[in-house]
């Protein structure tokens, strides 16, 4: 796992109260009772803060995903593989 993906994991591990392995590309807003509209906006900052960016209201609203969140980090330069 490279460092950046690790660095992913773990905020969202960490602002959404799961086990690092069930971070997964697949686990999807709304998918657990954990990533709810709260969560998701302490997904959002734990995100800006952890990879010093801010993301703009388009990427807030699609990041619907693992899988999402990476591809939006990408568009910000974060180089995720």
């Amino acid at each position: 796992m490279s460092n950046e993906r690790a660095r992913l994991v773990k905020v969202f591990s960490e602002s959404l109260a799961v086990d690092p392995a069930d971070v997964k590309a697949d686990l999807a807003y709304n998918s657990i009772s954990a990533w709810d509209s709260v969560a998701h906006m302490t997904l959002v900052a734990a995100i800006e803060q952890e990879f010093d960016l801010m993301l703009d209201t388009d990427d807030i609203i699609g990041m619907s995903s693992v899988a999402k969140a990476e591809e939006i980090l990408r568009k910000h330069g974060v180089d995720l593989p």
